[in-house]
């Protein structure tokens, strides 16, 4: 790697690892049979690229950047970047509900964006207050709850809170 990497996802049906580099600006991708990196997808326009998530399928993969706030869709088999949509600020985890054609991203800024599929793309479903700093999360399918960890304000102590979408 040519910096630190922040966030990865795997496609165990191609054997490929994609890797965050914001610090260059990138998204690597290594080929876990060759064991090393065989791409790099350059952000552009795009910086401070920490969470991402795949499609159950491997043929998405979507990557929050923090500058500007974005969530950004690439197709995986190429590279290319199929779609963008403003979200919430400080971006620290991405999910993606397959049985709603959801993403979830979950921000410091005190927010969980729940952006939804439409024809054109991506669009904002609804913005879920949570606390400031509440940016780290886990979306358990199987469970069909969203955990959101918030941290402890002055008087409240921190706690994990649990959401449930809604059909």
């Amino acid at each position: 790697m040519k910096a630190h990497p922040e966030n990865f996802q795997s496609d165990p049906l191609r054997n490929l690892l994609f890797v965050n580099v914001p610090d260059t600006h990138e998204i690597a991708v290594i080929d876990l049979t060759a064991g090393r990196q065989t791409l790099s997808w350059p952000t552009h326009d795009l910086a401070g690229n920490f969470p991402m998530a795949i499609s159950s399928v491997g043929s998405e993969l979507w990557v929050a950047f923090r500058h500007p706030a974005t969530l950004a869709a690439y197709r995986t088999r190429t590279g290319v970047r199929i779609g963008t949509t403003e979200t919430c600020g400080d971006a620290d985890d991405v999910f993606v509900d397959a049985k709603r054609r959801r993403v979830y991203v979950s921000c410091g800024e005190g927010v969980v964006d729940v952006l939804e599929q439409r024809e054109a793309g991506y669009g904002r479903l609804a913005r879920v207050p949570t606390v400031s700093g509440a940016r780290t999360s886990l979306f358990v399918p199987e469970f069909d709850r969203l955990y959101v960890a918030a941290r402890a304000q002055p008087n409240e102590p921190a706690a994990i809170w649990v959401f449930q979408p809604a059909q």
